[in-house]
């Protein structure tokens, strides 16, 4: 199958459910993403920064970038002046400075916090206590740039789908109760991402509002080695 028709079979199915598709186009060659967009989809989620830089300057203006992957501090300034959504924000160094940065082009850039939820070693994701201890941090008030517009998890590796479930339950129960402590009157507070191509079923079923979806649309990934014009710095 095209990708075309892949993508149509997961919009339609996932969509009707009133969940986003994110298509993951990391790796993929750009020509696969405007095949993509040439089908309709209109949000694209890359993991790293110098390939999304790279490939939202040869794309269409109209794409909503969503950064998905780890982000360094440092690597922040590329991609503000267009990324739609930041996915992995995990400490509060980072949101003040995608705050920084954002006030820089004069824009206000959405922020999901990401929640360590897997029962496996990662470097990345906040423990619920963290969060709470985030948002009650003196400096976030302060930050006018950004917005906290909901959650980010990754479910365990694993094929025991009862574990996933309970692992995605666990969040969107914590995602409640941080509504009602924090974001009560804030209607943007609505977004639950989690969810890929092995377990999106279980993560609707269990209240996420937006999946990443990238091989079972775009096929087997291209490697390919983006030179990078970003420097470490």
């Amino acid at each position: 199958m095209s990708i075309a028709d892949n993508l149509k079979q997961y919009k339609n199915e996932v969509e009707s459910d009133g969940v986003k598709l994110i298509a993951v186009s990391k790796t993929q060659p750009v020509e696969s993403i405007l095949e993509a967009y040439n089908a309709g989809q209109r949000i694209f989620g890359e993991n790293l920064v110098q390939e999304m830089v790279e490939k939202q300057a040869q794309l269409p203006a109209d794409i909503e970038w969503h950064l998905i992957g780890h982000l360094q501090t440092n690597k922040v300034k590329y991609i503000a002046p267009f990324v739609q959504l930041i996915h992995g924000v995990d400490s509060i160094k980072l949101l003040q400075e995608i705050n920084k940065q954002a006030a820089k082009h004069n824009r206000i850039i959405d922020c999901l916090l990401q929640v360590y939820i897997a029962d496996e070693d990662t470097k990345f994701g906040l423990g619920f206590d963290e969060v709470v201890e985030l948002l009650r941090d003196e400096t976030y008030p302060e930050l006018k740039n950004i917005r906290i517009v909901g959650l980010m998890g990754i479910a365990t590796n694993t094929k025991n789908e009862k574990q996933i479930a309970i692992e995605f339950h666990e969040l969107k129960v914590f995602f409640d109760g941080i509504k009602v402590s924090f974001f009560r009157k804030d209607e943007a507070f609505k977004e639950i991402s989690t969810g890929m191509s092995a377990d999106y079923k279980i993560a609707i079923e269990e209240g996420s509002t937006m999946v990443r979806i990238g091989s079972s649309i775009f096929g087997k990934r291209v490697i390919k080695h983006f030179k990078s014009n970003i420097s470490a710095n």
